[in-house]
């Protein structure tokens, strides 16, 4: 188990990026991964201690990230939710509304598969693929190896599509200006406080699929009402990717939130 965001890594060292596009190699990985890798001898205190040095680690790259953002009056987002959210098709359907006006670069995480960056190039913008193997999260020094590859425009939008996964990429800081947490109204409504720690973290959050919702024994203000005794400061825009109910909204808050990273840059 990996104590640090509770979900299994092993020991394998498949945490590389889609070859294709980025050649670089990590050094750290192998230290990254032997240190999740919690070895049965090792005590809790020392466990403690590893934990905390890779979020103090991770912190660091982070901080860069950040710099590196605010220099060039970029937006960044940290993308999160659960497999099947509908995080790729929201992901896809607003660069099509979006790409004519605004820069936009993707960088894509998956534990396998290239197939969520296949369908964010068609729509014709770059994007990487972090393939991260077993691992459960993407970490803020392979976010910064992939904008070398990148080399996204001043006062561009960046994507960042974490892991599908709720728990992990809650703890790990990439350097973006908002974690924006993506539940579909598919899943229960008590999601925000079965997983606290990541929609504390995030500061919108997207209720997707909201067409469905008809169809569905879902209960939308019962989810928000939670989402908000969880983190009384999210925002929430109910919307549907397929259907384009909603949208609006959220290109809204993009165009606003970019342009205030463009004032700071100025």
């Amino acid at each position: 188990m990996c104590g640090v965001c509770g979900c299994g890594e092993g020991h394998s060292h498949s945490h590389d990026h889609d070859h294709s596009h980025d050649h670089h190699h990590h050094d750290h990985d192998h230290e990254h991964d032997a240190a999740h890798a919690h070895a049965p001898g090792l005590s809790r205190v020392r466990m403690v201690q590893i934990e905390q040095d890779i979020l103090a680690k991770n912190n660091r790259y982070a901080a860069k990230n950040r710099s590196y953002f605010g220099e060039r009056g970029m937006l960044a987002l940290n993308l999160v939710s659960s497999p099947g959210s509908g995080k790729t098709t929201l992901l896809t359907e607003t660069i099509a509304r979006l790409k004519d006006g605004i820069a936009i670069t993707v960088i894509e995480g998956d534990q396998q598969t290239a197939r969520d960056a296949e369908r964010i190039r068609a729509t014709g913008v770059q994007a990487v693929q972090i393939n991260t193997g077993k691992g459960c999260h993407l970490d803020a020094h392979r976010i910064g190896h992939a904008l070398k590859s990148l080399e996204p425009d001043n006062h561009s939008l960046l994507f960042i599509e974490n892991v599908g996964n709720l728990v992990c990429p809650s703890s790990f800081d990439l350097g973006e200006a908002h974690k924006v947490v993506i539940l579909s109204v598919t899943e229960g409504e008590d999601k925000p406080i079965k997983y606290p720690d990541m929609f504390h973290a995030a500061d919108l959050m997207i209720l997707n699929k909201t067409d469905l919702l008809p169809y569905l024994d879902f209960d939308s203000e019962q989810c928000i009402r939670y989402a908000k005794q969880v983190n009384p400061r999210i925002k929430v825009l109910p919307l549907s990717a397929k259907t384009g109910e909603g949208m609006n909204n959220w290109l809204r808050w993009l165009k606003a939130e970019l342009e205030l990273q463009r004032i700071g840059y100025a």
